[in-house]
């Protein structure tokens, strides 16, 4: 959420970044800012003038019952109810104003970065760099599915009866590959210095909607009925949840937060909840990093985060490449964000296993998540990664191990998680 008062101050910047994020229809939201902000300054003046006068008025009863002049008394208590009622209705205006205010700002977009490729949809995101040497072996690399099922470590049709399309079972060395990943992941971050947390898995509305704007909450999130609570799609919800409504002393950021979680998401308008497939799926686990910094170190962190991804899978022999997403990729809350994706030898291109974004202050704005500095306390500013997201994950690692005669090769940091396996045979 922006600051009312840049947006006050600088409502043709604000339409120009909406127009540069191609939603032109949420330009008309910019005035209608800037009128009803008008009007609830106005009704919160004249409540304040009314307050004043109201407590001015009420000591002069006081002196005026002190001198036994009962009508002067009589005659203040009187206009005081007259205040009472004025201010009554004075502060429902108020409460309605701060409401729409509310309501339209949240759906005006972020600020993003001045270094972000302006582009109309992830057709126009930049690759920026590749890190190792994409291979395609002279054999055949099966559907990952495929794969899995050759080692009886997948079991599809079980999961349809149980819950439908978009879930699994996952057995045997491909369970335990799963597991060993999530291990590796939470280890290699903790050896970077970051703090282990596994979170709730459920959060309420307020902290929802203070970490994503609207439509994504819409087309993603689980509600548990009849309660406020909702099921997470990812552990980022939960842990700058953490910080809700607190005030963060100086001297103890940045926090840099790595956790686990499984995800739900119901992946509305997702082309293909493939029958066969665990690339788009409704439940899954993850290991996340969340950083909450001061707002001039966000950039480095940003880059520190990003780079910890690639160091990850690099680290397990996966080529990957980065990728700037463009203005119109951008959630409404994101400044930038870059995406990760992975080698597939099989489809002989990318895929996305990860995305790092930097929020800016918008999450802390919409939190009340402050830093206490030394001339006043301010937003801070949080950002969020991902580290691993198994079994997406497993689809690369899958295609870039397996050998010719269809074993899958265990790299060395791996391989204390698996038992001291160093592959894992066909059944």
């Amino acid at each position: 959420m922006l600051d009312i008062k840049f947006l006050r101050e600088n409502p043709e910047a604000v339409k120009e970044n909406i127009k540069k994020k191609f939603q032109d229809e949420k330009l008309k939201l910019v005035d209608e800012v800037i009128e009803i902000d008008k009007s609830f300054r106005e009704a919160k003046n004249k409540g304040d003038t009314l307050r004043a006068d109201r407590n001015r008025i009420s000591k002069e009863i006081g002196a005026f019952m002190a001198k036994k002049l009962i009508d002067d008394a009589q005659k203040a208590k009187e206009k005081v109810k007259e205040i009472n009622d004025e201010l009554l209705s004075l502060e429902k205006k108020e409460e309605e104003l701060a409401a729409e205010l509310k309501k339209r700002m949240l759906v005006i977009p972020n600020i993003i970065g001045k270094d972000v490729p302006i582009g109309k949809d992830d057709s126009e995101n930049v690759e920026l760099e590749k890190f190792g040497e994409p291979v395609v072996p002279d054999y055949e690399i099966p559907y990952h599915v495929d794969i899995m099922e050759s080692f009886d470590g997948i079991d599809l049709d079980s999961a349809r009866k149980t819950s439908g399309n978009g879930f699994y079972y996952l057995k045997g060395d491909i369970a335990r590959l799963h597991s060993a990943v999530l291990s590796y992941a939470r280890d290699f971050m903790i050896d970077r210095g970051f703090t282990y947390y596994v979170p709730p898995f459920m959060i309420r509305s307020d902290v929802v909607t203070g970490v994503m704007s609207f439509a994504e909450m819409e087309n993603m999130m689980y509600k548990i009925e009849g309660e406020d609570l909702y099921l997470i799609g990812t552990s980022e919800h939960s842990m700058i949840g953490k910080f809700i409504n607190t005030i963060i002393p100086e001297d103890e950021v940045p926090q840099a937060l790595t956790s686990y979680s499984p995800c739900f998401r119901k992946e509305v308008g997702a082309h293909g909840i493939e029958e066969r497939g665990v690339y788009r799926i409704h439940q899954f686990e993850k290991q996340e990093m969340v950083v909450v910094c001061k707002p001039e170190e966000s950039d480095i962190w940003y880059d520190r985060l990003w780079q910890n991804t690639v160091d990850f899978f690099r680290s397990l022999d996966i080529p990957v490449r980065t990728l700037e997403c463009c203005s119109g990729d951008l959630a409404d809350l994101k400044v930038k964000s870059l995406d990760v994706e992975a080698w597939s030898p099989r489809q002989q291109k990318y895929f996305e296993v990860g995305s790092c974004s930097n929020l800016g202050d918008a999450q802390a704005r919409r939190l009340g998540i402050r830093i206490k500095g030394k001339d006043g306390n301010y937003f801070a500013h949080t950002l969020n990664n991902t580290v691993v997201a198994p079994p997406r994950m497993l689809i690369a690692f899958l295609e870039n191990n397996l050998n010719e005669d269809g074993s899958v090769s265990i790299p060395e940091p791996l391989r204390m998680y698996m038992g001291g396996k160093s592959k894992i045979e066909k059944k």
